[in-house]
């Protein structure tokens, strides 16, 4: 089984995503045995930040690391795992809200495909970018 990265790469939805975990040195993060639970924002998420944003997260590491490290979650949690669970915290250090009640959202993003297993952990597909705060 191929892990979280090899999935992303891939995959025709997650460029921005992949050019992003390569810029900020989480490559073999999460290539790492893990598992890690990852919510994947695909491109379209990241095409509705304002214009500029990625180019300016592109030139600020740290941030871009930190927005990153927020969608990542320590241990395998599929769907039904975090429908229980209602709050994870992120490897960031945030608390991420979860809701299962009209469909499955993570803070304000909709999850679009969810469980997708990887040798290192699980990947759901969101469409929006979340921040932490």
């Amino acid at each position: 089984m191929a892990d979280i990265v090899d999935i992303a790469v891939t995959a025709e939805s997650f460029k921005t995503l992949v050019a992003a975990v390569q810029a900020a040195g989480l490559v073999e993060t999460l290539k790492s045995p893990g598992p890690f639970t990852v919510f994947a924002p695909n491109d379209d998420a990241f095409a509705k930040l304002p214009p500029g944003t990625i180019q300016t997260l592109l030139q600020n590491i740290p941030q871009l690391t930190r927005i990153l490290k927020y969608h990542v979650v320590s241990g395998k949690l599929l769907k039904a795992d975090l429908a229980e669970l209602g709050t994870v915290n992120s490897v960031e250090g945030s608390p991420i809200k979860i809701s299962s009640f009209d469909g499955f959202e993570v803070k304000n993003a909709t999850v679009l495909a969810a469980d997708i297993e990887a040798d290192n952990g699980v990947i759901h597909v969101i469409d929006t970018v979340i921040l932490p705060g």
